[in-house]
C-alpha cells in the first residue's frame, strides 16, 4: 500500500473538541476517525456534578454545523449538554471508535511523514495527520501535601463529587476556589451541609454571570485580543461596580489584575452561588492547605480543623506526557507549545485542541480552532494530492 493522504485523520477523545474538529473535516470532504478511550462520547461532561452549568452562553457555546436547542436555557446543563454531543455525533455521522485508548504517538521510520498511533490491543495505526484533543481537565491532580498518604479523613477529588446528599450534616471543607470549587461550596451549603468551608490559596477574581443582562463571556471576548495590563486597568474598573467586595468574609480583592491571571492560567470565577453563601454565613473562607496530620488539616495561617470531609477541587493535569512527551512538542508545565492550526515545527501534521482555558469560552474557541485545524488539514492534503503519491511502499498491517 502506498502512503497517501487518502489516510484517515485520526482525532484523538470524543469530547467537544474532537467532535468538533471530525465534523468540520468531514464537512472539507476529509476522512476523520474519532478515537475514544471510554464507551461513549463526551465521557468528561457525564462525570461532573449534578449542578453545573456552561458559564458560557447557548449562543457561545454551540459547535460547528449544530445550534444547541433553545430549550436548553441561556446557561446549558450538563446533562443537556451530553445530550447534544450525543446529536452532534448522529447529526454529522461521526466515525467515532469507542474502547480504544491510544498510548503513544510517533513518526514513522519510513520517512513518508506518516504518523503511527500505537493504541489498545497492540493496534497500530497510521495517519498523515493526528489531532490531541483528550482534554483540559483530563488527570485529577491533588498536591502532594505533607501527610497526605497518611491522611486518615476522607478525601475525594472533585471529579468523584456528583452532589451533596452525601455530605448532609457533614463538616465539608473544600479546597480550592476556581469555579468548581466555587460552586460545589455553594451546592453542599445549598444542600444541607452541616458546615462549609473554603480553603483559598490565592484570592481569584469573581465576577457576576450576567451584569444588567450583559454575559460575562462577551466582554471576555471583546478585551481577549487586548494588551494584558489594559485588560487588567479595565478589570480593575470593574470590579468596583461589577465585581463583590467580601474583604470583610475573609477574602479580599485579588492583587493580580485580571488577564495576568488568566496568563498564569487562573480563569475568573463566575458567581452561582457563592458570594451569596458567604454573606450569609452558609461558607466560611480559611486559609490554603498545607499538611494533613491524622485526621487533622493544618492551614496556612497554623490553624487546625478537623473536617469529616475533604473535597479537593484542585484541578487536573493534562497529562499529555506518555503520550506525546518525546516529542518535544510540550512547555514545562505539560502543555502543548501550539494550538489550533499550527503544528510545532518539529511534528508537523500534529495539532491540538482544548488545551487553554481561554477568557473567551473554552468551548467558543473549540470551534474556532475545529475550523482552523479542518482548512488547514484540507489544504495540506489537497497540496500533497497535486504532487501525487510520495514515499516508498509499505507492507499491509
Amino acid at each position: 500500500m502506498v502512503t497517501t493522504p487518502q489516510e484517515p485523520v485520526y482525532v484523538i477523545g470524543a469530547g467537544p473538541g474532537g467532535l468538533a474538529v471530525a465534523a468540520t473535516l468531514r464537512a472539507r470532504g476529509v476522512r476523520a476517525v474519532v478515537l475514544e478511550k471510554s464507551g461513549e462520547v463526551g465521557t468528561s461532561w457525564r462525570g461532573h456534578y449534578d449542578r453545573l452549568r456552561l458559564h458560557t452562553t447557548r449562543r457561545l457555546s454551540a459547535l460547528p454545523g449544530l445550534r444547541i436547542p433553545r430549550s436548553y436555557g441561556r446557561w446549558v446543563a450538563r446533562a443537556d449538554l451530553v445530550r447534544y454531543l450525543e446529536a452532534y455525533t448522529e447529526k454529522h455521522e461521526l466515525d467515532v471508535v469507542t474502547g480504544v485508548e491510544v498510548h503513544k504517538i510517533e513518526r514513522a521510520e519510513d520517512g513518508t511523514g506518516t504518523w503511527v498511533l500505537h493504541a489498545t490491543g497492540g493496534r497500530r495505526l497510521t495517519g498523515r495527520a493526528v489531532v490531541v484533543a483528550t482534554g483540559f481537565n483530563h488527570t485529577p491532580s491533588v498536591p502532594a501535601w505533607p501527610g497526605l498518604d497518611s491522611y486518615e479523613g476522607d478525601l475525594t477529588h472533585a471529579r468523584e463529587y456528583r452532589n451533596p446528599e452525601a455530605y448532609a450534616g457533614k463538616d465539608v471543607l473544600v479546597v480550592g476556589i476556581g469555579n468548581t470549587g466555587a460552586e460545589i461550596a455553594a451546592d453542599l451549603a445549598e444542600g444541607g451541609a452541616g458546615r462549609v468551608r473554603i480553603a483559598v490559596r490565592t484570592a481569584p477574581h469573581i465576577l457576576r454571570r450576567t451584569t444588567a443582562g450583559w454575559p460575562a463571556q462577551r466582554s471576555g471576548i471583546l478585551v481577549r485580543r487586548l494588551p494584558v495590563p489594559l485588560v487588567d486597568l479595565l478589570g480593575r474598573g470593574l470590579a468596583r461596580f461589577a465585581a463583590p467586595d467580601l474583604t470583610a468574609h475573609g477574602l479580599p480583592r485579588p492583587t493580580a489584575g485580571l488577564a495576568s491571571r488568566v496568563r498564569e492560567g487562573a480563569i475568573a470565577v463566575q458567581d452561582v452561588g457563592l458570594v451569596a453563601a458567604i454573606r450569609a454565613g452558609k461558607v466560611e473562607v480559611v486559609a490554603a492547605v498545607e499538611a494533613l496530620e491524622g485526621r487533622e488539616v493544618v492551614l496556612a495561617d497554623g490553624s487546625r480543623i478537623t473536617p469529616d470531609a475533604i473535597v479537593a477541587a484542585t484541578g487536573y493535569r493534562r497529562a499529555l506526557e506518555p503520550l506525546v512527551g518525546h516529542l518535544d512538542v510540550l512547555d514545562p508545565r505539560g502543555r502543548p507549545t501550539t494550538r489550533g492550526p499550527r503544528s510545532p515545527r518539529q511534528a508537523p501534521g500534529l495539532y491540538f485542541t482544548g488545551f487553554t482555558n481561554p477568557i473567551s469560552g473554552m468551548l467558543r474557541e473549540l470551534s474556532r480552532d475545529a475550523e482552523r485545524i479542518a482548512r488547514r488539514i484540507a489544504r495540506t492534503q489537497r497540496s500533497e494530492r497535486k504532487k501525487g503519491p510520495e514515499g516508498p511502499k509499505r507492507p499491509k498491517p
